[in-house]
């Protein structure tokens, strides 16, 4: 038997390839025989670049980069020589995981960290860029990034403003760097929301940042006036594009002011794993992340792994620390585990989550096995 294990990462407790080895763990006590195959899975979200690494190598380039607050710290991000590639997770500098609960600030949090790793990559020669959106802690709609990249934001009277969404209001200038020669940009994102309005970067994600509701009502105004005043400089408009609000309206700064593509975050890790060939060649396909619900099946990793094995006509089960509710999930996976039968504390699960997926796996390949599942 021939099995494809696919996970997303387990946030906050297992990556991707951690979540891969402990399900193939479980599984070889039943089938000690069976051929695995692991891909671990991301979706433009943390630990994109580390899923296209473990298939394709490339090396970790490391270097100092503002976190979220300006800070510097040490990040990285990987090169793919052969093709003049770099894939940034733009979590690995502005990412929610770089403060803790108490620093979280929203209307004083940027991506210019963001825009330094980028400007590394260019400076290395890079013909195309890759960046993972998810995971942050801004919402600034790019513009800390594109300051990186030599973008001016000025007042009315011409003086330069910080790039961060507490002082998008006073803009009313963008001038961008001459000369200005950016590689091919692909932003890889597992959301479809827009910039603004309801379903927009701040409405939507703002809370879980640390923004109250004057913080939301601030941030939403300054990016409206982003979205006005670049339209105004640059005779386009991406505010309602999909995915412009990703990563706090990164999407949004990438489409404007780097020309980028936005692409599934899924649909980009896919290919370069070749992840449809592996699925095709498999008898049963295994994926999972630390929780299956809604998100899941508006684009997220295991979502889409369960779409290309029913192209394939393959059987597809997924493991999940939460799975809220289980009648959703009917008709995307043949089967659901949760990590644990009994009820556990989300710090229970989050500090066992290995040995839980482990033998959550057994058991799921005990009741594959006698024939009670699938």
């Amino acid at each position: 038997m021939r099995i494809l294990i696919a996970p997303d990462k387990f946030k906050g407790s297992l990556s991707a390839t951690e979540a891969a080895a402990a399900i193939r763990r479980g599984f070889k006590q039943v089938w000690p025989g069976a051929e695995f195959h692991e891909a671990p899975m991301a979706d433009g979200g943390e630990g994109t670049a580390e899923a296209i690494r473990s298939v394709r190598g490339g090396e970790w380039i490391d270097t100092t980069a503002s976190d979220p607050l300006g800070r510097p710290v040490s990040a990285h991000y990987l090169w793919l020589a052969e093709n003049s590639t770099a894939v940034i997770d733009m979590s690995a500098a502005s990412g929610l995981w770089r403060l803790t609960k108490e620093e979280r600030d929203p209307p004083g949090a940027s991506t210019f960290g963001t825009g330094e790793l980028i400007l590394d990559a260019i400076r290395r020669g890079a013909k195309h860029m890759v960046v993972g959106l998810g995971g942050s802690a801004t919402n600034d709609g790019g513009m800390g990034m594109a300051a990186a990249l030599g973008y001016r934001f000025l007042t009315s009277d011409g003086e330069p403003i910080e790039p961060v969404p507490a002082n998008l209001l006073a803009l009313t200038a963008i001038k961008p760097p001459e000369p200005l020669h950016l590689p091919e940009f692909v932003a890889a994102c597992d959301v479809t929301n827009p910039l603004l309005g309801e379903k927009g970067a701040t409405r939507v994600f703002g809370a879980q940042k640390g923004a109250d509701a004057k913080a939301m009502s601030l941030m939403e105004a300054g990016l409206e006036n982003l979205a006005d005043v670049a339209s105004q400089t640059f005779g386009c408009d991406f505010r309602n594009e999909p995915g412009a609000g990703a990563a706090g309206g990164l999407g949004f700064g990438l489409l404007t002011f780097c020309h980028a593509k936005i692409r599934s975050g899924f649909d980009v890790v896919a290919g370069c794993l070749g992840l449809e060939a592996e699925v095709a060649a498999a008898d049963l396909v295994v994926t999972g992340e630390g929780s299956l619900d809604a998100q899941t099946l508006g684009g997220k990793g295991p979502a889409g792994i369960a779409q290309l094995a029913r192209k394939h006509g393959r059987r597809v089960i997924a493991f999940a620390g939460v799975i809220p509710d289980a009648a959703q999930l009917h008709g995307v996976f043949d089967a659901a585990f949760p990590l644990s039968e009994e009820p556990l504390s989300i710090e229970e699960s989050m500090r066992n989550a290995s040995n839980l997926l482990e033998q959550s796996a057994l058991r799921a390949a005990r009741l594959i096995e006698s024939g009670k599942t699938l």
